[in-house]
């Protein structure tokens, strides 16, 4: 069995998806749309994005790992080489979540059926990370939602579910 294959990001207006090690804006609705998604399903990211989190692994989801450290351990996750040996390890689950980071992202993107994504309406001229453009041809809007705007940022931002084009 081959789990589907999730992406979930927010991603501001220039394909922005990152700063320093850490989100473009902490939006508390994104944040728990985040974890209500997440939450016990297996989740698959780069060592970067791990050691951004404050508190270690997301409680209440498989945390998995990829580096290029084989000696590499941190508690309540299991490591992998590359984002093929991570989908072996969760081979059995219905849904794997990749949550990041960049280059993780663009490893994935080819094998994602669906994008789960919190689109910002803000450019990030500083931003260091990014996420590869989703192009009309290759995905299809399947839901979105009206657009909010975060009470502490400011920013404007919309939840928008793409499939993949069969």
């Amino acid at each position: 069995m081959t789990p589907q294959i999730t992406i979930i990001a927010a991603v501001a207006r220039n394909g922005a998806i990152g700063r320093k090690g850490d989100l473009l804006f902490h939006i508390s609705d994104d944040l728990r749309r985040f974890k209500a998604i997440t939450l016990g399903k297996p989740v698959i990211m780069g060592r970067k994005t791990f050691e951004s989190f404050p508190n270690g692994a997301l409680p209440g989801r498989r945390n998995i790992v990829i580096t290029r450290n084989s000696s590499y351990r941190a508690p309540g996750v299991e490591t992998a080489s590359s984002l093929e040996e991570a989908l072996e390890l969760v081979a059995n689950s219905a849904e794997a979540m990749v949550i990041g980071g960049g280059e993780i992202y663009s490893q994935a993107f080819p094998l994602a059926g669906l994008l789960r994504l919190t689109l910002i309406d803000a450019e990030v001229a500083d931003a260091d990370t990014f996420m590869p453009p989703v192009d009309e041809k290759t995905w299809v809007v399947k839901e979105q939602s009206a657009p909010f705007t975060d009470p502490r940022s400011g920013v404007t931002y919309c939840f928008v579910d793409y499939e993949r084009r069969r």
